[in-house]
């Protein structure tokens, strides 16, 4: 996940939620994480309900093993419920946990710990703020290794995560049985390859076949695959292999878009379980060399490319900046040779490109990070949502 310093509102939103036939055709997901701290400049009801299924609010956090939010989120509740209420085929859920968001570790521990922590969260959003949720997305970064250095992780991270989904899972049915309503239970991994303690691998987090099982998707984090723990400036989130990238090929091998695909199916996650994650935002960094116009250089410093919004408004098309199209990666990159900082990021090109993706290999859908990122025009969310919605929208 986009690593924010305010809590998060998750948009994401998906076709339907009851129980289906199984011999129809799951729903498509079309969501979007939405940034609680994000409400004063885009407020919950500006959210294009009409076009997404899902909405994840990000984030609710854990505090001495009990879900909690911050003050303002009551208010973010409330326009959720009346959101809900104007568009009734929109499911919203409240993620939990974020990049900076401790506790899991401690929470999921025993199975005492368990249920007292997911009875606090099913008291909160579906007993409190009843109406403003139809399910939990659980975003764990990460088990075991991999998070903030900051964040206590233990070896025994990897089974209790399935634990914790387990409980959450049973504890869900219960609540939505009494309303007559399935809950949701999704959780956010990652495919990035290099993380706080180097060279990462999500199966020695998560016992991915097991978490394919349970949940009802799970939104593959495929973006962060060029960060600023990446030895080189790097693309965010390359569609395929690129044979010139520097990084190893063991890892590189899965730090792309199709690769991260590739490996959650080889380990036993069903494409239908599968939402593809695309960020509406950069990662930019100040190289040491003007070569190759700035890609797969080393760099002094990671650079704050921002959202969307802010590349399309300040760099896109400005003096002294030149656009780049890698034809593997099949992504924009921009880079400004006087300052030497190289920016990659997604455009309406790249994004529909990676939804086309994702319906050629019969995933559950698309979602991204995050939703305020967009420009006024909705540009990157329509190149997203149009592979799936078809020709009429």
């Amino acid at each position: 996940m986009f690593r924010p310093a305010l809590a998060l509102l998750a948009v994401v939103l998906t076709a339907a939620v009851p129980r289906v036939d199984a011999a129809e055709p799951l729903p498509k997901v079309i969501g979007a994480y939405y940034p609680g701290g994000s409400a004063e400049r885009y407020p919950v009801a500006s959210i294009p309900a009409d076009t997404l299924t899902h909405l994840f609010y990000a984030f609710a956090t854990i505090d001495q093993g009990r879900c909690v939010v911050d003050a303002q989120a009551d208010t973010h509740f409330k326009a959720l419920a009346t959101l809900k209420r104007e568009h009734p085929q929109l499911h919203t859920l409240i993620s939990i946990g974020g990049w900076n968001a401790g506790g899991f570790s401690d929470a999921a521990l025993s199975a005492d710990s368990r249920q007292r922590f997911v009875a606090s969260c099913v008291a909160l959003f579906f007993e409190q703020h009843r109406g403003s949720f139809d399910g939990v997305d659980i975003d764990w970064e990460f088990p075991v290794y991999g998070g903030p250095t900051e964040i206590a992780d233990r070896p025994q991270d990897r089974r209790n995560m399935t634990l914790l989904v387990q409980e959450f899972r049973r504890q869900l049915d219960a609540a939505g049985k009494a309303r007559n309503q399935r809950l949701l239970l999704t959780a956010a991994l990652p495919a990035g390859r290099m993380q706080t303690d180097g060279p990462y691998d999500p199966a020695r987090s998560y016992e991915l076949k097991e978490l394919g099982g349970v949940l009802d998707f799970i939104n593959l984090m495929s973006y962060d695959m060029g960060t600023g723990f990446s030895k080189v400036s790097t693309f965010n989130a390359p569609l395929r292999e690129v044979p010139t990238d520097p990084l190893e090929p063991a890892l590189r091998r899965w730090n792309n878009v199709e690769g991260a695909v590739a490996y959650y199916r080889q380990h036993g996650v069903p494409a239908d379980k599968l939402v593809l994650g695309v960020p509406f935002y950069g990662r930019g960094f100040r190289v040491n060399t003007d070569a190759n116009d700035g890609l797969y250089q080393p760099y002094s410093a990671p650079f704050e490319a921002g959202d969307w919004r802010r590349i399309r408004s300040e760099f896109l098309g400005q003096p002294g900046w030149q656009r780049h199209w890698h034809p593997v990666a099949q992504g924009p990159w921009l880079y400004n040779r006087a300052e030497r900082i190289f920016i990659s990021y997604e455009d309406p090109a790249s994004i529909g490109l990676r939804a086309e993706f994702a319906k050629a290999r019969q995933l559950r859908g698309v979602f991204t990070w995050e939703l305020t990122g967009d420009d006024a025009q909705g540009s990157l969310l329509k190149a997203m949502a149009g592979p799936f919605l078809g020709p009429a929208h």
